[in-house]
């Protein structure tokens, strides 16, 4: 193998003949290893050694696929890291009770955004082999909080905002606004995600809406790697709202015409009865079906008031 001084630190390549008799076939995660930022990680690499396998003949080394950085080498029976890169330095370690049968696989503690990416083992035991493992990383998304814009003196019809915000997640979150009955709201959003300093995305959505009462708006945030969802949701009761007051005394000033009406209407009723009874009486001498009538109309008239001055 051949060293080479570069910005990154010092750089291995390795140069190498595969032969059927010497390289050894090398399993690794064919799915990407998915690890949460702050979490350890386990990168896959293993063999199957033969029977009389001694780690004296054993060479591993573990590098950053792109950049050949080394991450981790482990020669000679132990590990050797005077190479390592060191932004990977005591965060590595080997299964090293199972490198005898033929476990090759890394530990890399506290990952963090950086270390997304491809990792390549090395393995030589008589003859390099090699197999490429990805590293994919992921952070749950912090629970939304949701809030109107402005939040107070709201009437029926104004344009609103309803604002999003969701923390530290990753990779990019898939935001989605929901109304009341489950049905997905498209227009009128706008969102952005901006990643903080260690490369966590913070979320921010905005929808507009014109304002209904007894509304209901939920914002949810979806992890698309983790397939997590976390949402919050506002809901517009009465309390938000506040009614116009010329739109109260147009309600007032109906209510009280309305209740002069069936005062006038009443009455007449009332007038037209007793006329009718006074000609009945003229010629029948029989009072006490209008008097019966009379009552019976009034007591209406003034049920229907009493309802008129309760629902207004």
């Amino acid at each position: 193998n051949d060293t080479k001084q570069g910005s990154g630190g010092i750089q291995f390549f390795f140069y190498y003949q595969f032969c059927g008799c010497g390289a050894v076939e090398i399993k690794v995660s064919e799915e990407p290893v998915v690890a949460l930022v702050g979490h350890d990680a386990v990168l896959h690499c293993s063999f199957s050694p033969e029977a009389n396998f001694s780690l004296d003949e054993l060479s591993l080394f573990w590098q950053v696929t792109d950049t050949n950085q080394l991450v981790h080498s482990f020669t000679e029976g132990r590990d050797q890291l005077a190479y390592q890169g060191s932004t990977y330095a005591n965060r590595t370690a080997l299964f090293y009770d199972q490198l005898a049968h033929g476990n090759m696989s890394l530990l890399l503690r506290r990952v963090q955004i950086s270390d997304e990416g491809s990792f390549t083992c090395f393995v030589k035991v008589r003859d390099f082999s090699r197999a490429a493992v990805t590293l994919q990383m992921a952070a749950t998304y912090s629970k939304p909080n949701v809030n109107l814009e402005p939040s107070k003196n709201l009437k029926p019809g104004d344009l609103v905002k309803v604002r999003c915000h969701s923390f530290s997640g990753y990779p990019e979150a898939v935001v989605l606004w929901q109304d009341g009955q489950g049905n997905n709201i498209t227009d009128n959003i706008t969102t952005s995600q901006v990643a903080n300093e260690q490369g966590l995305f913070d979320v921010q959505s905005i929808l507009q809406v014109v304002l209904e009462p007894n509304s209901t708006y939920s914002c949810l945030i979806k992890n698309p790697l983790l397939q997590e969802v976390t949402q919050a949701s506002v809901s517009i009761t009465g309390q938000h709202l506040l009614f116009p007051a010329v739109a109260l005394w147009v309600t007032v000033g109906l209510s009280i015409c309305l209740v002069i009406l069936l005062i006038v209407l009443a009455y007449v009723c009332q007038k037209k009865i007793r006329q009718s009874c006074k000609e009945e009486k003229a010629k029948a001498g029989k009072t006490g079906t209008c008097l019966q009538l009379l009552k019976a109309a009034v007591s209406f008239w003034c049920v229907h008031l009493w309802l008129s001055f309760t629902i207004a």
